[in-house]
C-alpha cells in the first residue's frame, strides 16, 4: 500500500470512529432528552476500543472496508434500539433481540413509532455511497497501487492502535463497574453509555446463571415465607377463613385480557358519549378494582397472561414465554384442573406469536385456538375483531357447557392494540375537531370499541345461558399512551381529569364481576396483576396453602395494606402501595415519590424505605423461584 493510500486509510480510522461516536450522543439525547457531558467518555471508550480491535486484526487491505460496514452494522443497531425506546419506553439490551421475529407481527404498530430522526444515524451512510459512486465515475477504474508503508507511518498507525485499545478498554471497564452500583436501569444506561450498558447486561446475565437456577426450590419457597411473614398484609389471626371464600364455587370463569386498556376512561364521557359504558355497568354490579397497576416485562401482553396465570414476577430481561415456555409452570389451570375444569386460551393471532405455543403448555391450558379459528373480517393487522373473538368463545364454551364441563377461559382482545386504527365501519364515537387525527382520539375510539364488543360478549353468554354460572373477569394487560405521543395536558383538557404521567399511564382497570352478588363493590387497594390469581383463587374457594402453591401476590379483598413492585418499563425498584408510587434513582434516597390520591410529587418518602427494601427482596426471590421450576 502507498504512502497516500494508507494515509487515507488511517483518516477513515477517526472518520467512522468520531462518527460512531456522535450517532451514541445522537441516541444520548433521543433516549434521556439531554447530553450529561460528564459521562460522553462512556460513549466514546467502547468505540475506540472495538475500532482498536478491528485494525489489529483486519489486513490493512480491508480496513476501510470493514470500518464502515462496522459503521453501518451499529448504525442499525442504534436505530432499531431507538425505534424500540420509542414504542416500548425503557432501554432496550441484546436480550431484546431474542424478539425481533415478533416485529413482522406487529410491524404496523412498529412502524407507527418511527420518527424522522431515527433516520439521521443512516445519514453519514447514505453521503458516502453517493460519495464513492461520484468518484468512480469521476475517475473510472482505480489503477493499480504500490503497496509500501514507511517505517515511521506503521509506528504511528500501530501507537494509535494500541492506544484505543488500552484507553479505550480502560475506561469502558472503568464505566460498567461504577454502573453497577445503581439499581434503576436507566441512570445504569446514561452513566455506562449504551455499548457498555449491554455489556452490563451480558455480565448480569452471566451472574444471574441464565435462565437455569441452581439450588433447592423447597429452600427458595421457605424463603419467600419468611419473608412475606414480615410484611403485615392483613391483622386477620392467622387461620381465619377469607372473606368470600368459595362464593362462587365451581362456577365457570372467563378471564378478559383488555389490550393496551388503561384504567382512566372508565366513567369518563367525551362531549356527552360515555366511552365504556360496558365496564362502567360492570364495574358498578361487581369488584371493581381501581387501583391496580401493571407489572409487566419484555414481553408486554404475553407477560401480562404468564403473571395472571401464575402470579410469579417477570424477570424482566426478556419474555417469560421465551424463557419460561419450557418449565411446568405452577397455574390457574394446573389448580382448577385439579377441580375438574378444562382450560383454554383464546387469542385471534398465531399461536406463535410471543412463543405462546410454548407458553400455553407451560402453563397447564387443556389447548388454545388461534387465527384460524375466527372469522377473519379484517379489522386490524391480527386479523379479527373482538367481536369474532368472542363469537367462537361462546361457540365453544358452549359446547363444553352440553358435556357438563366446567370452564376456564383466557380471552386476549387485540382490537385496541397500537397504533390504535380501527376501521370506519367500526368506529361507535365521534371526536371533536381537536382529537381527530391524534393519538388520543385513536386510542378513545378503540377503547370505546373494546367496550362495546364486550357488551357482545355478554349478549353471547346470556343467550347461550352461561352468564349466570360464570364468573367474568375482565383486566388492562398495559398502558397505551406513550407520554411523548399524548403528553398529560392533552388527557387532562379533553376529559377533565387529572392525569399523571407514570401513574396514570401504569394504571389498569381490575373488575370481577361475579353472579348472585346483591351489589357491586369498589375495592381501593392497591394491587398489580400478580394479584390477580389469589384474589380469583379465594372466590372460587380454592386454598394456596392448601395447596402448597407459591404466589408472589396476594387476595385484594382480603388484605389491609399491599406493596406492588415494577421493573422494566420503570427502573427496578419501582413500586406502589397504598399511598405512593415510588421511582428510584440510583438507589432510594434520590428517588422520587408521587401521590396515588393527588397525583402530586411527594417530598418526604424516607418512611417507604422498608417498602423499597422489601420489594427488591421479593422480586429477586420470584427470580430464583422460577429459575428453580422444572423443565417439561
Amino acid at each position: 500500500m502507498n504512502e497516500s493510500k494508507h494515509v487515507r486509510v488511517g483518516a477513515h480510522f477517526y472518520i467512522v470512529a468520531g462518527l460512531i461516536w456522535l450517532k451514541l450522543l445522537l441516541l444520548r439525547g433521543l433516549f434521556f432528552e439531554r447530553i450529561a457531558w460528564e459521562w460522553i467518555a462512556a460513549d466514546l471508550a467502547p468505540v475506540l476500543l472495538l475500532m482498536g480491535i478491528l485494525a489489529f486484526v483486519i489486513p490493512a487491505r480491508m480496513k476501510t472496508a470493514v470500518y464502515w460496514s462496522f459503521n453501518g452494522l451499529l448504525s442499525l443497531i442504534l436505530f432499531a434500539s431507538s425505534v424500540y425506546f420509542n414504542h416500548f419506553g425503557s432501554v432496550p439490551t441484546y436480550l431484546a433481540f431474542y424478539e425481533l421475529h415478533q416485529v413482522f407481527q406487529v410491524k404496523e404498530s412498529v412502524k407507527s413509532t418511527i420518527q424522522i430522526i431515527d433516520y439521521l444515524f443512516f445519514a453519514d451512510l447514505v453521503v458516502m455511497i453517493a460519495y464513492s459512486l461520484f468518484r468512480r465515475w469521476k475517475r473510472g477504474p482505480a489503477l493499480p497501487l504500490r503497496r509500501h508503508v514507511s517505517p515511521a507511518a506503521r509506528s504511528v498507525q500501530w501507537i494509535v492502535i494500541l492506544t484505543a485499545i488500552v484507553g479505550g478498554g480502560s475506561l469502558s471497564a472503568y464505566s460498567i463497574h461504577a454502573a453497577r452500583g445503581i439499581t434503576n436501569e436507566l441512570v445504569q444506561a446514561e452513566s455506562a453509555g449504551f455499548l457498555n450498558y449491554e455489556v452490563f447486561a451480558a455480565i448480569k446475565a452471566q451472574e444471574d446463571n441464565g435462565l437455569i437456577g441452581t439450588g433447592d426450590i423447597k429452600e427458595t419457597i421457605a424463603k419467600v415465607d419468611t419473608l412475606e411473614a414480615s410484611y403485615s398484609y392483613s391483622s386477620k389471626p392467622a387461620g381465619t377463613v377469607p372473606d368470600y371464600f368459595g362464593s362462587q364455587k365451581g362456577k365457570n370463569v372467563i378471564v378478559v385480557q383488555m389490550e393496551a386498556f388503561q384504567n382512566f376512561p372508565l366513567h369518563q364521557s367525551l362531549e356527552g358519549q360515555e366511552l365504556t359504558p360496558v365496564l362502567n355497568r360492570l364495574a358498578g354490579e361487581g369488584y371493581y378494582f381501581p387501583h391496580v397497576y401493571q407489572q409487566i416485562g419484555a414481553g408486554n401482553t404475553s407477560d401480562a397472561e404468564f403473571m395472571s396465570n401464575t402470579s410469579i414476577y417477570p424477570i424482566a430481561s426478556l419474555a417469560m414465554s421465551t424463557g419460561f415456555g419450557d418449565r411446568v409452570l405452577p397455574s390457574l389451570p394446573r389448580l382448577l384442573e385439579a377441580k375438574g375444569y378444562e382450560a383454554y386460551t383464546f387469542h385471534v393471532n398465531k399461536v406463535g406469536f410471543w412463543n405462546r405455543n410454548e407458553l400455553y403448555p407451560a402453563l397447564g391450558f387443556s389447548g388454545y385456538y388461534d387465527k384460524n379459528y375466527f372469522h377473519n373480517d379484517h379489522f386490524n393487522s391480527f386479523g379479527a375483531s373482538d367481536e369474532q373473538l368472542y363469537i367462537t368463545a361462546v361457540e365453544k364454551l358452549t359446547e363444553l357447557k352440553k358435556k357438563g364441563t366446567p370452564f376456564y377461559a383466557q380471552l386476549v382482545t387485540a382490537s385496541s392494540h397500537h397504533p390504535f386504527k380501527i376501521p370506519d365501519a367500526f368506529k361507535r364515537i365521534t371526536l371533536p375537531d381537536k382529537l381527530k387525527n391524534t393519538m388520543l382520539g385513536d386510542y378513545l375510539t378503540a377503547i370505546n370499541y373494546t367496550d362495546y364488543a364486550i357488551g357482545t360478549l355478554i349478549e353471547g353468554l346470556k343467550q347461550s345461558g352461561l352468564w349466570d354460572n360464570t364468573v367474568l373477569v375482565l383486566y388492562g394487560d398495559h398502558f397505551g399512551l406513550q407520554p411523548q405521543d399524548v403528553p398529560p395536558e392533552q388527557v387532562q383538557d379533553a376529559l377533565g381529569i387529572p392525569y399523571d404521567s407514570r401513574v396514570s399511564r401504569f394504571n389498569i382497570p381490575l373488575i370481577v364481576h361475579a353472579p348472585g352478588m346483591a351489589a357491586g363493590q369498589v375495592v381501593n387497594r392497591t394491587g398489580g396483576q400478580l394479584d390477580i390469581l389469589p384474589t380469583l383463587a379465594n372466590l372460587l374457594g380454592v386454598s394456596l396453602k392448601q395447596e402448597g402453591f407459591t404466589a408472589f401476590g396476594h387476595d385484594l379483598l382480603n388484605i389491609d395494606r399491599n406493596v406492588v413492585g415494577m421493573r422494566y418499563y420503570s427502573p427496578t425498584g419501582t413500586f406502589f402501595n397504598d399511598e405512593i408510587m415510588f421511582v428510584p434513582g440510583k438507589g432510594f434516597t434520590d428517588g422520587e415519590a408521587v401521590s396515588l390520591d393527588t397525583l402530586q410529587p411527594v417530598a418526604d418518602f424516607s418512611k417507604y424505605q422498608s417498602d423499597y427494601d422489601y420489594v427488591l427482596k421479593l422480586m429477586s426471590l420470584s427470580d430464583e423461584y422460577v429459575k428453580l421450576l422444572p423443565q417439561r
